[in-house]
């Protein structure tokens, strides 16, 4: 077990979340979402966690599969068109993780949404947090926008189907 990960995850709780995502920022967060939402058919589900369970950091459970499993939790695979798209922020490991459902995976390479992570995660060295996920859910939006366009006036088959305000863990 890595102690120094054990440590960072034992002292970053959701007041750290919070200070780093306020309201307002959320709030903005929620405006993007919303916004990439207008011009594409994909549905984008942002997730906020602290931190992980001690449990999970004694099995070593990496970003990664903790934002599979969310995928599964929050549904986001669930859309009519296989175009969810989770962006999962690890607050206390400082990582950005893209789980993408078939639809859109099938259309946009791995390096691309590791390029996306990794100009979100440099965002967030420099402390920028909301920059950097507003980033992350604009160019999330494009490649949507790219590869599943809305046409206009046209909504998605049940409405919304997930919420565009980000959900903290």
């Amino acid at each position: 077990m890595n102690l120094q990960r054990l440590w960072r995850h034992v002292v970053t709780d959701h007041r750290t979340s919070h200070r780093l995502f306020p309201a307002q920022a959320l709030s903005r967060l929620e405006l993007a979402t919303k916004h990439g939402e207008q011009v594409h058919a994909g549905q984008v589900r942002l997730a906020i966690e602290a931190s992980l369970p001690i449990s999970a950091i004694r099995r070593n459970v990496s970003p990664r599969a903790r934002a599979i499993e969310m995928f599964g939790m929050l549904r986001v695979w669930d859309t009519a068109e296989n175009c969810g798209v989770l962006v999962y922020l690890l607050v206390a490991d400082r990582a950005v993780e893209i789980v993408a459902d078939r639809g859109i995976d099938a259309k946009v390479d791995d390096a691309t949404w590791r390029a996306i992570c990794a100009r979100m995660e440099a965002h967030f060295r420099a402390g920028n947090f909301a920059d950097g996920a507003q980033q992350g859910l604009v160019e999330i939006g494009a490649l949507l926008a790219e590869h599943f366009p809305r046409k206009s006036g046209e909504r998605a088959p049940s409405g919304n189907e997930l919420p565009d305000a980000p959900v903290m863990l």
